[in-house]
Formats: C-alpha cells, sequence, structure tokens
C-alpha cells in the first residue's frame, strides 16, 4: 500500500503531461515557422529579419500573425517542394536503373551496329539479343 501513496498527486501528473506537450509543440511550430521562413526566397532578409524580431519578442502574438499571414501558403510551398523532391528522386532512379530510356529495341540495334561493324560475333549478337528481350 506504501507504493500507492505518493507526494506528487495524479492531477499534478496531468497537469505536468500537459505542459510537457504544450512546450513540446511551441517549440515544433517555432521549428516549423522559422524553416518556412528561411527557405523563402520571395523575402528579402529584412523581412526575414522583421519576421524574427517579431516572433522572439512577442513569441504568441508573432507565430499567430505568421500563421494566418502565410498559413495558406505554407501548405503550398511545402507541397511543391514535395513534389520537386520526388521529381528529382525519380529522374535519379530512371538514370541508374538499367539502360535509362533505351528499351530492347535500343539494346538490339546497338548490337547489330557492333556486328555489322564486326566488333562481335553473330553468336555474341544472338546472345545479346537474347539478353534484351528476357527483360
Amino acid at each position: 500500500m506504501a507504493l500507492a501513496q505518493s507526494d506528487y498527486p495524479f492531477l499534478d501528473v496531468i497537469w505536468t503531461m500537459l505542459v510537457f506537450f504544450g512546450w513540446v509543440v511551441w517549440f515544433w511550430m517555432l521549428i516549423v515557422i522559422f524553416g518556412d521562413l528561411f527557405h523563402r526566397s520571395d523575402v528579402s532578409g529584412w523581412g526575414k529579419a522583421g519576421w524574427t524580431v517579431l516572433v522572439l519578442v512577442l513569441p504568441f502574438v508573432g507565430v499567430l500573425i505568421y500563421l494566418i499571414a502565410q498559413g495558406k501558403h505554407m501548405g503550398e510551398r511545402r507541397q511543391s517542394e514535395a513534389a520537386s523532391n520526388q521529381k528529382q528522386f525519380d529522374d535519379y532512379v530512371r538514370s541508374v536503373a538499367g539502360n535509362g530510356d533505351k528499351g530492347a529495341a535500343g539494346q538490339i540495334a546497338e548490337a547489330k551496329k557492333l556486328l555489322d561493324t564486326g566488333a562481335i560475333s553473330a553468336e555474341e549478337y544472338e546472345s545479346l539479343k537474347a539478353k534484351a528481350l528476357a527483360r
């Protein structure tokens, strides 16, 4: 029974958890806002400095003003950045995957050129042709 008793009541535990959660959310919001602000190229250095001072001097008011003024645009910028990153990744995967845009016909045509120039034999040509068609 001694383990169940405590000098720290249950409601104090709940309050401490809420305060801790509030601090985590607050710092997350600051990181998101500063990340958005400093990634923007349409705001000058003075504009960024002004927003930074406003958010640091009047934290709640500054954050709320930024969210009201730029909330919709923050989402649009995130979506366009994600789309750009996805396109870069897709382009990279295509560039390193196999022969890129060459299909079986391109590989066979290249092997035929090598056969016509005498660089490979007919057996090697047939082998390359079979590999290209197997993919």
